[in-house]
């Protein structure tokens, strides 16, 4: 966790009256699920800041989410796809800095990247390699990046770290700003 992220919720009792763990609690007594209809209750119920209802809720989501999609994850790069993992581990690394909207949001096989929409998706596509999946609309193919089907316009193999570098993340950065 981040130090901002962090010193807010510590400084929650102080700013609103309730710790974090008072929030979940009557958070999840709302019987509200979207992000939107979280904080919209805690700024008009509550009287919070956008800030602090922003907080709030997107702890509180991930709270709920984080064991499952964790074990997503770990089931995706166990036995033979193992040795994915620092591959896979390098890409959200680096794309979570892109901004603190990105999304990471685990599939059964596939780990989808979204801001606003999908942006990227990666696939352990085999022992060997990871599939990476990019929306990109209007970029030129290249030898590495090749045009594709389906939910991403372009698709990239990712087969070592040293393929996780500034051409491969200005392609997931183009796509993330273009979302």
């Amino acid at each position: 966790m981040d130090a901002a992220t962090q010193s807010m919720i510590d400084n929650l009792p102080q700013n609103t009256g309730r710790s974090l763990a008072d929030w979940y609690t009557m958070l999840g007594a709302s019987g509200l699920a979207k992000h939107t209809e979280l904080m919209n209750h805690l700024k008009t119920e509550h009287g919070l800041s956008h800030g602090f209802a922003n907080g709030i809720v997107l702890q509180f989501r991930a709270r709920d989410v984080s064991q499952t999609d964790t074990a997503l994850v770990d089931a995706q790069y166990s036995g033979p796809k193992a040795s994915l993992r620092p591959l896979y581990d390098a890409l959200i690394d680096a794309v979570s800095r892109f901004g603190s909207d990105v999304e990471v949001a685990p599939k059964k096989a596939s780990v989808s990247l979204r801001r606003h929409k999908q942006f990227a998706l990666i696939e352990p596509a085999s022992a060997k390699r990871l599939q990476l999946g990019i929306n990109l609309a209007d970029a030129a193919p290249t030898d590495r990046l090749l045009l594709a089907g389906g939910m991403c316009t372009h698709k990239v193999s990712v087969t070592g770290l040293a393929e996780v570098d500034a051409e491969l993340l200005g392609w997931l950065r183009a796509a993330y700003e273009g979302n």
